[in-house]
């Protein structure tokens, strides 16, 4: 008896199992639609990302340190030359070649390259370190440490800083030479905006070189001088003194 009464308990509770179980999925065929969107709609905002939590372009920084969305450049031919697109890492690789493209390659790898020659001058070789043998870490490196110095100096972004001496600096006329008639005679010419860019930035860095080599003055820091004084327009910039005398070359050449 105690055995059948044990047999009929279980299947009591098996059958009470199965009714909650049907009862409760009508509850849930029973629910109305609005309620079936709300659990869509929550499982779909559940798995697509919010428009908010991806990354924008315009918060990416140059190196990951400086913003580049607010910088200004006044003059109009320049601006197709400066390039600050904002990376990680500013490496062309060589890959850009094409002629009139530099407007492609970024400003900082330019000044790079060209403080990793600050001995050139014309056709003369003139001298060269040990310290700047034309190594891409170590050239940005001083560039980079530049560029802090001037952040630290002005209190202001320091690609601003970069891109106003070098509209302050550029030249807009230069001389060449003509020959006619067998004479040969300095001709006065508009500088391009090209060479105007590419010239300042040589012009930087070897007003800065003369400035530390064989002397105390480490060339981060004459760099970074020389950058301040030609986004003031001061008289002492090495670079501001070049693009006196190149003008008045060409206005006596005229």
């Amino acid at each position: 008896m105690e055995h059948g009464g044990v047999l009929k308990m279980e299947t009591e509770q098996e059958t009470t199992q199965i009714e909650e179980i049907e009862q409760a999925q009508k509850n849930s065929l029973k629910e109305t639609p609005e309620s079936q969107e709300e659990t869509s709609n929550e499982i779909s905002t559940n798995e697509i990302p919010q428009a908010d939590e991806t990354p924008k372009s315009d918060d990416f920084k140059l190196f990951g340190i400086y913003d580049v969305s607010d910088i200004k450049v006044i003059d109009p031919g320049m601006k197709k030359y400066i390039n600050l697109e904002p990376k990680l890492l500013v490496k062309s690789h060589g890959r850009i070649r094409e002629k009139f493209s530099k407007g492609k390659i970024n400003l900082l790898e330019i000044f790079a390259n060209l403080v990793g020659v600050p001995g050139h001058r014309g056709k003369k070789h003139k001298i060269q370190t040990s310290q700047k043998t034309g190594k891409y870490s170590q050239n940005m490196k001083i560039v980079l440490d530049a560029l802090k110095i001037i952040e630290e100096k002005t209190k202001t972004n320091p690609v601003q800083v970069l891109v106003n001496a070098i509209e302050n600096s550029a030249p807009r006329d230069g001389v060449t030479i003509i020959e006619y008639g067998g004479a040969r005679y300095p001709q006065a010419v508009d500088i391009s905006p090209l060479r105007r860019v590419t010239m300042t930035l040589r012009i930087i860095v070897q007003g800065s070189y003369d400035k530390s080599f064989n002397k105390k003055t480490k060339i981060e820091q004459a760099l970074a001088d020389e950058l301040i004084k030609a986004y003031k327009s001061d008289a002492d910039s090495y670079a501001m003194g070049k693009r006196r005398d190149s003008e008045k070359q060409a206005d006596s050449a005229r």
